[in-house]
This record gives C-alpha cells, structure tokens and sequence, in this order.
C-alpha cells in the first residue's frame, strides 16, 4: 500500500524549508556583497573620472595658457592656433582614412598608375595658381580670412565625398583624395600669410610660427585615437568626422581677427637674389621688394628636406606594403616611418628655441646634409632601424630648415612685405614636395633604387645650393 507522505518534524519538508532559509541568506549575502562591489566599481570610476577630468582640465589650461601667452590673446594670434591645431585634426583623419583605401586596397599597380595620374594633373594647375595667392591676398585687402576659410570649406565638402565613395570601387575616389591634399597645402600658404599680421609685438615671428606648428602636433595626436576609433567602424566614419572637423574650421576662419585681411604697407615681392634692402618697380609702376639673397638660399635650402618629404610619402607607402620587412605588417612599417617622422618634426620644434643663435644659414644646410646622409644609410642598410632613423632625421631636418627659414624671412624681408614672401616661400615648398612624390611614384618598388635615386637627386641638389648658386652670386 502506499505511504503517507510523512509530515513529523525532521522530515522532508522541513529540510526544504532549511534550505530555502539557507538560501535566502545566501542570497542576502550575494546582494550585500554586489552592492558593496558596485559601490567601490561607481567609487573607483568616479575617483577615476576625477582625477582624469582634473588631467584633462590642466592640459587644457595649460594650452590655453601657452596659446594666450605674452600677448597672443590680445593680438588675436591665439585663435589662428586654435585653428591650426583643427587644421591638423581634421588632416590626421582623413590620412588615416585613406590609409586603408589609396594605398592599402586594390593592386599595387593600378594605385600607383591612378596616383600618380591625378597627381600629374594636380601639379600642373597648382603650379601655375599657388604663385599667385600670394599676391591676390595682397591684391585684395579682404581676402585672408576667406580664403583659409575656402580651404577648410572645401576639404569638408570632398571629405563628405569621399565618405559616400570610400568604400566603393569609384572613380571619384583618388581626385577627391588629391583634392583634399591640394586645399591642404593651399591652407599652409594662405595661414603663413596670415601669422605676420597676428604676431604680438612681445615674441619674434619665428616663435609665433613655432607656436602654430606645435599646435598642429597636438591637434594631429588629439585627433588621431578619435580618427581611430571612428575608421574601426568604417573608413567613411573618420571622414564625416574630419568632415565636422573642416566645417567647424570654416566658421573658425571667418571668425578671425579683421586685422588678418589688412595689407596696409605691404609690396609685392619678386624672389631674386640682389642685395638686401634693394627695391625696383614693376611695369605698372609700383614699388617692388626683391627678396635678399640669404632668404633666397635658406629657400632652395629647404627644397631639399621638403621633396625629401613628398619622396617618402608616395614611394614608402607603396613599398613597404608590396615589400614589407620580413616578419612585419605594412601597417605596422608604416606606423614605424610616421611615428619617427611625428617625433622628428616635434624634437625640431622644440630645439628651435635653443637653435634661434645658430646662424640659420648653417642650420639650413646642414639639414639639408643630413636629408642625404640619412637616405645614403637607408639605401646601404635597409631595414626597420633605418626607415625609423630615415623618418626620424628626416621630420627633424624639415622642421628645423623651416624654421630657420622664417628666422631668415623675418631679420632680411622688411616688415611690410613679409606676408608676401612667406607665401611665395610657402608655395615654392609645396610645389617642391609634389615634385618628391611624383618621383617616388614613378620609381620601381626595389629600396635601393628608390633610395638611391633619392640621393642622388639630394646630391646634385646640395652641390647647386652650396658650391653653384653662391659661386655664381660671387661672379
């Protein structure tokens, strides 16, 4: 028969209820010990957040404190270096955007073929106009503020472009890209323009210059691990965010001091090499600056660093992904190259202070001997140590050249036509880098020919600046 189930105490039930008690206390337990934990995980994060907030607050202080510095504030130089840094930001995106599109997708060949049509047919018209911004900015006493605010206004527009074309096999894709590269050296000539009028009478404009290129380094690293982030998503995410970046630096540029679009006392100036102070006129009449001859070979000077720059940019890129290092990723080689370029060109930045005694006509030749050494070693010892090396001394030489240039624009160009001459300067600079990487375009993926070629070219340079052009002065 069956059993009743049996209810005394001790029996079954009452062991449930026990271990329902037992769990239950558990349970209390458990809660206790979770609350505790997220009291300490909301502790830990808020101590965090403190202490990284009171970071973030200091270095921004501090920048604005450096950025407002011994007049910079009142003379409305601070907000060219708030620009400038967005400015760097917004090209730090699209770079690493194209990182993995130009140069990392499709076949080697045809993106070299297709590079190296459209940069073709880029250097031609910008040859040919870039000589004239100059001048036109002169020209037209209300133009500066719009035309480094065109510059930004373009590039967000292509930006917004390329994003819609970038993960596409389009057409669209390398002239919008070389687009954006051209308005980007345009805005190097029209902002070079403008920091003569913005410079505080407190500082010198070398250090002015210094100031806005460190600027751009920060901008540049502030925005690369934003970039980052976005192109995880999708290389159009870190162009719509250069995209908002450019915009914001349209109305940023508008928004400059009116003093940036006076010309009141400036010339137009002829790059020729007569003596210092020497004046002439044009066919119109007008009174014409030549530039010294010491601003004239601190300027052929820093040809060399420059196409050295445009030289790496191209053939390295293509190189180091057709023919990696073995044991390396290109991404990584890469990575390499720009990251000693990056350190090069802020160690150059920084020294410039400690270098402002040096005759700036020794500091321009000698980074334009240490361009051809480095590329002599590469070429000899190719491997990653030299392509660190040859990025690192390569950033240092075209950092420290440029300044001394601006030194030397500063002490021989009379004061009223310095704008003029920094963007005759600025653009000789820029269309000597777009000669440097057509030629790294054009050579064959083999490191020592690319190399050598680069040295070569180097060499016969450094002979002409230093042995042809004074000799010729001399007779």
């Amino acid at each position: 028969m069956p059993t009743e189930p049996d209810a005394r105490p001790g029996s079954r039930e009452a062991p449930d209820a026990s271990a329902a008690a037992d769990g239950r206390s558990v349970g209390r337990g458990l809660g206790t010990s979770a609350r505790a934990t997220a009291r300490g995980v909301r502790g830990t994060a808020r101590v965090t957040g403190r202490a990284t907030g009171r970071a973030g607050r200091f270095a921004v202080r501090q920048a604005r404190r450096a950025a407002e510095a011994e007049g910079a504030a009142e003379s409305g130089l601070n907000r060219l270096i708030y620009l400038h840094a967005a400015n760097a930001a917004g090209d730090a995106a699209v770079a690493i955007s194209l990182a993995t599109t130009v140069f990392f997708a499709g076949a080697t060949s045809e993106a070299r073929s297709q590079v190296a049509l459209f940069l073709g047919l880029t250097m031609l018209p910008f040859a040919i106009v870039a000589p004239l911004i100059g001048p036109f900015l002169d020209r037209f006493s209300h133009g500066r503020r719009w035309a480094i605010g065109a510059t930004f206004a373009v590039r967000g527009i292509l930006c917004f472009a390329l994003a819609g074309v970038v993960v596409a096999d389009s057409a669209l894709l390398y002239p919008c890209a070389l687009g954006v590269l051209v308005a980007s050296k345009a805005y190097g000539v029209t902002r070079a323009a403008a920091v003569p009028r913005l410079r505080p009478a407190a500082i010198t404009l070398v250090k002015a210059n210094g100031r806005v290129s460190l600027a751009g380094v920060v901008g540049g690293a502030l925005s690369a691990p934003l970039a980052g982030g976005a192109a995880f998503l999708g290389p159009q995410w870190a162009l719509y965010y250069a995209f908002c970046v450019f915009a914001a630096g349209t109305v940023a540029a508008i928004l400059l001091p009116a003093r940036v679009d006076s010309t009141a006392g400036e010339q137009p100036v002829s790059i020729g090499e007569v003596a210092e102070g020497s004046t002439g006129r044009d066919r119109r009449g007008r009174a014409r600056t030549r530039i010294p001859a010491s601003v004239a070979f601190a300027l052929r000077a820093n040809c060399g660093p420059r196409f050295l720059s445009g030289f790496l940019t191209m053939f390295m890129a293509f190189l180091l992904r057709d023919e990696p290092v073995a044991g390396w990723e290109p991404a990584i080689l890469v990575g390499l190259v720009i990251g000693g370029a990056g350190a090069g060109n802020t160690i150059g930045i920084v020294l410039a202070s400690v270098l402002r005694r040096i005759d700036p006509r020794v500091t321009v030749a000698v980074a334009l001997l240490a361009d051809l050494a480095v590329v002599v070693l590469g070429a000899l010892f190719y491997g990653v140590p030299a392509l660190v090396g040859l990025g690192l001394v390569a950033g240092l030489a075209q950092s420290l050249a440029k300044v001394s240039l601006d030194s030397t624009i500063q002490s021989g160009v009379p004061a009223g036509v310095q704008a003029s001459a920094f963007a005759r300067s600025d653009t000789t600079l820029q269309l000597a880098w777009v000669v440097g990487g057509f030629v790294g375009i054009g050579l064959p993926l083999v490191p020592g020919v690319g190399l050598g070629v680069a040295a070569a070219v180097l060499a016969a340079w450094s002979v002409f600046v230093l042995v042809v052009a004074p000799r010729g002065r001399r007779r």
